[in-house]
């Protein structure tokens, strides 16, 4: 929309479709080249959410050898000595928790002969190490590209090492692209579409069915829920739709909707979507009560897992004393029949195919209300902005300070944007940061609330020491009936707000609907232009 609006107001037609030019490439014409941006963009670019710890070795794939050939990696211990260069041998690295994968190879293996029979596609499995440097940064170690047994040949796979001999360096970088498809596929039909839109469609109908507009919990979770069931169909029209921009954009083509089913059967839970619990499956984080968080990163500068997880306090915090007003004790979330229809609902019929499996939480106490509502808020805003776009006064100003801080290389450096996703607020326009919410005076609001609290626990909460459990009463002070009665009123205000405000263009940056709304206005002023009505 910028770049349009700027070519329009120069009477430049010729250019008016063009991008603006990437912040990254302004700074550093070939950063996409570097190895070191290569890694960086796994902790702070926009799919950090698939970078996980190897745990066992030697690799070894799931699938059934039967139709998918042998299950062992080739990537050996032999090749990643020769990386490290005689730092650590690979047992060592795994023992010191050095040694980090991308695995997309099982997820994608399956549907490489179907992707190759479409024009113009092509598919591997693929697998990429990295090594965690001293320094604190990833360095790519080596890539394994697979395809299984077709067309009557057997399985083929090779790896692919850093190199600067001519031949070797342009097959590592086209084994680097490879992988690039396969994450930028992963990011947007998993991380961003599964994870944040689809799932979340469940929380928003059961919650319009079963709670009444006045119910505490309906009014904590509707302005999270504004405009996504809007946005879900516009994406079913013109996204995610049989030949849509996702299938002529990704690699899987029209498989793209049918590996996002296979990940929700094979690997969605409820219990690991809230951060902490993802960081700790991943193996990215340790649970340690000594460390700020309650956890104890494995890289230590994780943008994505440092802001995120001050975002996280922020939420569970706000919901903790939410929650404790209404509900102070086991009897009354037990005898509270909407609350439990809603929650009934949700799993039994908005995820009605996975309602037996043991891993759903239990609504029985004011505890688990707390932690089923800090991860579906959590999912609707600080890991949608993490992985859409490229709030609290706080907390922007502590991320401004990490990203100046010249020691946290992931963020700071020649050439280097600083990680924004998660700062809370956001100038007007497309400004690729800012915490989705459907309004921003909603986080706005939370800010108050934090800054309410005496100053120690503010700062307790802010930089790191917050450990939230029952007890969280004894140690912070609970918000009063007044701060309660006066948050009530701002939230039932924000519904009246909204729909006096709904097309202003100021407020819309906060909605999803404002990307919506922006296409579709794009899309008036390019046909009027070529028609010549501008």
């Amino acid at each position: 929309m910028p770049r349009l609006v700027k070519s329009i107001a120069a009477g430049d037609r010729q250019h008016v479709l063009r991008f603006e030019t990437p912040e990254t490439m302004n700074r550093d014409r070939f950063f996409w080249f570097r190895d070191e941006e290569f890694a960086r963009q796994t902790v702070a670019g926009l799919n950090p959410l698939s970078i996980s710890l190897v745990k066992e070795w030697p690799l070894r794939s799931n699938l059934d050898p039967g139709k998918y050939g042998p299950q062992e990696s080739a990537i050996t211990s032999e090749i990643i000595n020769k990386e490290i260069g005689g730092i650590l041998t690979v047992e060592k690295a795994i023992e010191e928790k050095k040694l980090f994968i991308l695995d997309y190879h099982d997820i994608l293996l399956p549907y490489v002969s179907k992707v190759r029979k479409l024009k113009g596609k092509t598919l591997y499995g693929s697998r990429t190490l990295f090594f965690l440097t001293p320094e604190g940064t990833l360095r790519p170690l080596a890539i394994e590209l697979t395809r299984p047994p077709m067309d009557g040949k057997k399985q083929w796979k090779q790896v692919f090492t850093p190199s600067w001999h001519s031949t070797s360096v342009w097959l590592w970088r086209i084994a680097k692209a490879h992988v690039l498809a396969h994450d930028s596929g992963y990011h947007q039909l998993i991380n961003h579409w599964l994870r944040t839109h689809c799932v979340t469609e469940p929380y928003v109908i059961a919650t319009n069915r079963q709670l009444s507009i006045m119910h505490p919990i309906y009014k904590l979770l509707h302005p999270h829920f504004r405009y996504t069931l809007e946005i879900n169909a516009l994406a079913r029209e013109a996204l995610i739709n049989a030949d849509g921009t996702i299938e002529s954009s990704f690699a899987p083509g029209k498989y793209a909707m049918e590996i996002s089913s296979a990940v929700y059967h094979h690997d969605w839970r409820f219990d690991m979507e809230s951060l902490p619990a993802d960081l700790i499956r991943r193996g990215i984080a340790i649970k340690d009560p000594f460390e700020p968080h309650g956890l104890r990163l494995t890289i230590k500068d994780y943008p994505f897992a440092n802001d995120g997880l001050l975002l996280w306090d922020i939420i569970k915090l706000w919901v903790t004393d939410y929650v404790n007003h209404y509900y102070p004790n086991s009897s009354v979330v037990e005898h509270d029949e909407e609350l439990q229809a809603w929650w009934k609902e949700i799993i039994t019929v908005g995820h009605g195919d996975k309602k037996d499996e043991p891993w759903w939480p239990i609504l029985n106490t004011p505890k688990d209300l707390i932690g089923i509502l800090s991860t579906i808020i959590w999912v609707t805003s600080g890991h949608h902005a993490a992985v859409n776009f490229a709030r609290l006064k706080k907390l922007e100003v502590l991320i401004d300070e990490r990203n100046e801080n010249t020691k946290l290389k992931n963020r700071n450096g020649a050439g280097i944007v600083p990680y924004e996703l998660l700062k809370p607020f956001s100038k007007p326009g497309v400004t690729g940061k800012g915490t989705p919410t459907p309004h921003c005076k909603y986080f706005y609001w939370l800010d108050d609330y934090v800054a309410s609290f005496n100053e120690d626990a503010a700062k307790t909460l802010l930089f790191g020491g917050l450990k939230l459990n029952q007890n969280h009463k004894e140690d912070h002070s609970s918000v009063d009936d007044n701060k309660v009665r006066e948050l009530e009123e701002r939230l039932v205000g924000l519904v009246i707000d909204l729909k006096k405000a709904r097309l202003n263009f100021s407020q819309i940056r906060c909605s999803s609907v404002g990307c919506v709304m922006l296409a579709f206005v794009a899309g008036i002023v390019v046909r009027n232009l070529f028609s010549g009505v501008v």
